[in-house]
Protein backbone atom coordinates (compact mmCIF):
# COMPACT_ATOMS: atom_id res chain seq x y z
CA UNK A 1 0.00 0.00 0.00
CA UNK A 2 0.99 3.62 -0.44
CA UNK A 3 0.21 6.79 1.45
CA UNK A 4 1.36 10.39 1.03
CA UNK A 5 2.61 12.03 4.23
CA UNK A 6 4.11 15.53 4.12
CA UNK A 7 4.31 15.28 0.32
CA UNK A 8 6.34 12.04 0.58
CA UNK A 9 5.03 8.90 -1.12
CA UNK A 10 5.47 6.12 1.45
CA UNK A 11 5.16 2.35 1.11
CA UNK A 12 3.61 0.51 4.05
CA UNK A 13 1.67 -2.62 4.95
CA UNK A 14 -0.49 -3.84 7.79
CA UNK A 15 -0.69 -7.46 8.92
CA UNK A 16 -2.45 -9.19 11.78
CA UNK A 17 -5.89 -8.76 13.26
CA UNK A 18 -5.28 -8.08 16.93
CA UNK A 19 -7.02 -5.32 18.86
CA UNK A 20 -3.71 -3.66 19.77
CA UNK A 21 -1.33 -1.94 17.34
CA UNK A 22 2.43 -2.32 16.98
CA UNK A 23 4.58 -0.25 14.62
CA UNK A 24 8.02 -1.40 13.45
CA UNK A 25 10.68 1.25 12.77
CA UNK A 26 13.45 -0.04 10.52
CA UNK A 27 17.22 0.14 10.56
CA UNK A 28 19.17 2.45 8.24
CA UNK A 29 18.80 1.69 4.54
CA UNK A 30 16.76 -1.49 5.03
CA UNK A 31 13.42 -2.46 3.53
CA UNK A 32 10.38 -3.12 5.69
CA UNK A 33 10.33 -6.72 4.41
CA UNK A 34 13.40 -7.44 6.54
CA UNK A 35 11.13 -7.26 9.58
CA UNK A 36 8.40 -9.62 8.38
CA UNK A 37 9.47 -12.24 10.92
CA UNK A 38 8.96 -9.80 13.80
CA UNK A 39 5.50 -8.94 12.50
CA UNK A 40 4.65 -12.63 12.21
CA UNK A 41 5.75 -13.24 15.81
CA UNK A 42 2.95 -11.08 17.21
CA UNK A 43 0.38 -10.81 14.39
CA UNK A 44 -2.10 -13.01 16.28
CA UNK A 45 -2.25 -10.41 19.05
CA UNK A 46 -1.43 -7.17 17.22
CA UNK A 47 -2.24 -5.26 14.08
CA UNK A 48 1.35 -4.70 12.90
CA UNK A 49 2.32 -1.69 10.79
CA UNK A 50 5.50 -1.83 8.69
CA UNK A 51 6.69 0.99 6.46
CA UNK A 52 9.68 2.44 4.66
CA UNK A 53 10.89 5.71 6.13
CA UNK A 54 11.48 8.65 3.77
CA UNK A 55 14.61 7.87 1.76
CA UNK A 56 14.53 4.17 2.63
CA UNK A 57 13.93 1.57 -0.10
CA UNK A 58 11.14 2.81 -2.41
CA UNK A 59 9.84 5.71 -0.29
CA UNK A 60 10.51 9.29 -1.39
CA UNK A 61 13.60 11.02 -0.01
CA UNK A 62 13.53 14.14 2.14
CA UNK A 63 14.03 17.30 0.10
CA UNK A 64 16.67 18.52 2.58
CA UNK A 65 18.99 16.82 5.09
CA UNK A 66 16.96 15.51 8.04
CA UNK A 67 18.16 14.78 11.54
CA UNK A 68 16.40 12.78 14.25
CA UNK A 69 14.01 15.63 15.07
CA UNK A 70 12.78 15.81 11.47
CA UNK A 71 12.37 12.04 11.16
CA UNK A 72 10.49 12.04 14.47
CA UNK A 73 8.17 14.86 13.42
CA UNK A 74 7.45 13.08 10.14
CA UNK A 75 6.70 9.82 11.98
CA UNK A 76 4.14 11.59 14.16
CA UNK A 77 2.43 12.84 10.99
CA UNK A 78 2.52 9.29 9.60
CA UNK A 79 0.76 7.99 12.72
CA UNK A 80 -1.87 10.70 12.38
CA UNK A 81 -2.38 9.87 8.69
CA UNK A 82 -3.12 6.25 9.63
CA UNK A 83 -5.31 7.43 12.54
CA UNK A 84 -3.28 5.45 15.09
CA UNK A 85 -4.13 6.69 18.57
CA UNK A 86 -2.19 4.14 20.64
CA UNK A 87 0.69 1.81 19.76
CA UNK A 88 3.64 -0.23 20.92
CA UNK A 89 6.81 0.71 19.03
CA UNK A 90 9.46 -1.78 17.93
CA UNK A 91 12.69 -0.29 16.59
CA UNK A 92 15.84 -1.80 15.12
CA UNK A 93 19.11 0.14 14.87
CA UNK A 94 18.28 3.57 13.39
CA UNK A 95 14.62 3.00 14.20
CA UNK A 96 15.71 2.90 17.83
CA UNK A 97 17.12 6.42 17.53
CA UNK A 98 13.72 7.72 16.52
CA UNK A 99 12.07 5.78 19.33
CA UNK A 100 14.43 7.19 21.96
CA UNK A 101 13.55 10.71 20.86
CA UNK A 102 9.83 9.88 20.74
CA UNK A 103 9.88 8.11 24.08
CA UNK A 104 11.54 11.03 25.83
CA UNK A 105 8.98 13.59 24.65
CA UNK A 106 6.24 14.66 27.04
CA UNK A 107 2.85 13.09 26.43
CA UNK A 108 1.50 16.51 25.45
CA UNK A 109 4.01 16.63 22.58
CA UNK A 110 2.84 13.33 21.08
CA UNK A 111 -0.26 12.95 18.87
CA UNK A 112 -0.61 9.32 19.94
CA UNK A 113 -0.15 7.25 23.09
CA UNK A 114 2.86 4.96 23.50
CA UNK A 115 2.13 1.67 25.26
CA UNK A 116 5.51 -0.10 25.31
CA UNK A 117 8.89 0.15 23.59
CA UNK A 118 11.06 -2.64 22.17
CA UNK A 119 14.61 -1.62 21.22
CA UNK A 120 16.46 -4.19 19.11
CA UNK A 121 20.20 -3.58 18.65
CA UNK A 122 19.26 0.08 18.77
CA UNK A 123 21.41 3.07 17.90
CA UNK A 124 21.42 6.30 19.87
CA UNK A 125 24.57 6.34 21.98
CA UNK A 126 27.67 8.05 20.58
CA UNK A 127 30.86 7.05 22.32
CA UNK A 128 34.12 8.96 22.65
CA UNK A 129 36.43 8.11 19.78
CA UNK A 130 39.40 5.91 20.64
CA UNK A 131 42.92 7.25 19.92
CA UNK A 132 43.09 4.88 16.94
CA UNK A 133 39.79 6.18 15.56
CA UNK A 134 40.90 9.78 16.03
CA UNK A 135 44.13 9.08 14.11
CA UNK A 136 42.14 7.41 11.35
CA UNK A 137 39.84 10.43 11.04
CA UNK A 138 42.83 12.80 10.86
CA UNK A 139 44.42 10.66 8.12
CA UNK A 140 41.16 10.69 6.17
CA UNK A 141 40.83 14.48 6.28
CA UNK A 142 44.51 14.93 5.34
CA UNK A 143 44.20 12.58 2.35
CA UNK A 144 40.91 14.12 1.26
CA UNK A 145 42.42 17.61 1.26
CA UNK A 146 45.53 16.38 -0.55
CA UNK A 147 43.66 14.34 -3.18
CA UNK A 148 41.33 17.25 -3.96
CA UNK A 149 44.19 19.66 -4.55
CA UNK A 150 43.36 20.85 -8.11
CA UNK A 151 46.51 19.56 -9.83
CA UNK A 152 46.37 16.14 -8.17
CA UNK A 153 42.63 15.75 -8.77
CA UNK A 154 43.04 16.76 -12.43
CA UNK A 155 45.58 14.01 -13.15
CA UNK A 156 44.21 11.31 -10.82
CA UNK A 157 40.47 12.01 -10.85
CA UNK A 158 39.37 8.39 -11.39
CA UNK A 159 41.64 7.05 -8.64
CA UNK A 160 40.54 9.76 -6.21
CA UNK A 161 36.86 9.09 -6.95
CA UNK A 162 37.36 5.36 -6.34
CA UNK A 163 39.14 6.07 -3.05
CA UNK A 164 36.36 8.45 -1.97
CA UNK A 165 33.67 5.87 -2.79
CA UNK A 166 35.35 3.36 -0.47
CA UNK A 167 35.29 5.61 2.61
CA UNK A 168 32.76 5.35 5.43
CA UNK A 169 30.54 2.50 6.60
CA UNK A 170 28.65 0.23 4.23
CA UNK A 171 25.41 2.04 5.12
CA UNK A 172 27.03 5.38 4.27
CA UNK A 173 28.54 4.16 1.00
CA UNK A 174 25.23 2.67 -0.12
CA UNK A 175 23.25 5.83 0.59
CA UNK A 176 22.33 8.53 -1.91
CA UNK A 177 23.96 11.97 -1.56
CA UNK A 178 20.91 13.32 0.28
CA UNK A 179 20.66 10.33 2.63
CA UNK A 180 24.39 10.54 3.37
CA UNK A 181 23.79 14.04 4.71
CA UNK A 182 20.85 12.74 6.76
CA UNK A 183 23.01 9.94 8.15
CA UNK A 184 25.77 12.32 9.21
CA UNK A 185 23.24 14.45 11.10
CA UNK A 186 21.70 11.40 12.77
CA UNK A 187 24.93 9.64 13.76
CA UNK A 188 26.42 12.79 15.26
CA UNK A 189 23.46 13.21 17.61
CA UNK A 190 24.13 11.51 20.96
CA UNK A 191 20.81 10.70 22.66
CA UNK A 192 22.22 9.39 25.94
CA UNK A 193 20.89 12.42 27.83
CA UNK A 194 17.32 11.61 26.76
CA UNK A 195 17.25 8.03 28.07
CA UNK A 196 16.32 8.87 31.70
CA UNK A 197 13.24 10.74 30.40
CA UNK A 198 11.67 7.60 28.90
CA UNK A 199 8.82 6.56 31.23
CA UNK A 200 7.54 3.58 29.24
CA UNK A 201 8.15 -0.06 29.93
CA UNK A 202 11.04 -0.89 27.60
CA UNK A 203 12.46 -4.20 26.41
CA UNK A 204 16.05 -4.24 25.10
CA UNK A 205 17.01 -7.21 22.91
CA UNK A 206 20.66 -7.37 21.85
CA UNK A 207 23.29 -9.48 20.18
CA UNK A 208 26.45 -9.87 22.26
CA UNK A 209 28.57 -9.83 19.09
CA UNK A 210 27.03 -6.63 17.73
CA UNK A 211 29.79 -4.30 16.54
CA UNK A 212 27.54 -1.62 15.01
CA UNK A 213 25.78 -0.91 18.31
CA UNK A 214 27.84 -2.82 20.90
CA UNK A 215 26.42 -4.54 23.95
CA UNK A 216 27.90 -1.75 26.08
CA UNK A 217 25.26 0.54 24.53
CA UNK A 218 22.51 -1.82 25.64
CA UNK A 219 23.86 -1.93 29.18
CA UNK A 220 23.96 1.86 29.34
CA UNK A 221 20.40 2.07 28.03
CA UNK A 222 19.25 -0.52 30.56
CA UNK A 223 20.91 1.48 33.34
CA UNK A 224 19.50 4.84 32.26
CA UNK A 225 15.95 3.94 31.18
CA UNK A 226 14.01 3.68 34.47
CA UNK A 227 11.62 0.85 33.52
CA UNK A 228 13.70 -1.39 31.26
CA UNK A 229 14.82 -4.98 30.95
CA UNK A 230 17.73 -6.32 28.89
CA UNK A 231 17.83 -9.65 27.06
CA UNK A 232 21.04 -10.78 25.34
CA UNK A 233 21.02 -13.26 22.46
CA UNK A 234 24.44 -14.90 22.68
CA UNK A 235 26.38 -15.53 19.51
CA UNK A 236 24.41 -12.99 17.47
CA UNK A 237 25.35 -9.75 15.74
CA UNK A 238 23.52 -6.53 14.79
CA UNK A 239 20.64 -8.57 13.38
CA UNK A 240 20.03 -10.64 16.49
CA UNK A 241 16.35 -11.15 15.69
CA UNK A 242 17.28 -12.93 12.45
CA UNK A 243 20.09 -15.04 13.91
CA UNK A 244 18.05 -16.60 16.74
CA UNK A 245 14.42 -16.12 15.70
CA UNK A 246 13.07 -18.67 18.16
CA UNK A 247 14.65 -17.06 21.22
CA UNK A 248 13.75 -13.60 19.95
CA UNK A 249 10.11 -14.58 19.49
CA UNK A 250 9.92 -16.02 22.99
CA UNK A 251 11.30 -12.81 24.53
CA UNK A 252 9.10 -10.56 22.39
CA UNK A 253 5.89 -12.43 23.11
CA UNK A 254 6.66 -12.66 26.81
CA UNK A 255 7.00 -8.88 26.91
CA UNK A 256 4.11 -7.93 24.63
CA UNK A 257 1.51 -10.70 24.61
Amino acid sequence: MEIIVDEKNIRYKITGSGEKTAVILQGWGTDMKLYDSIAADISDQYRVVQFNLPGFSDSDEPSEPWGIEEFTAWFCHFMQALDIKKATLIGHSFGGRIMIWLGSLSKDELPFQIEKLVLVDAAGIQREKTPKQKRSIKRYHFKRALFHFPVIYYFFKDAVDIWQSQQGSADYRNSSPMMKQCMVRAVNNDLTYRLPDIPYKTCLIWGDLDTATPLADAKDMDRLIPNSELHVLTGTDHFSYLRKPGEFKEILRSFLC
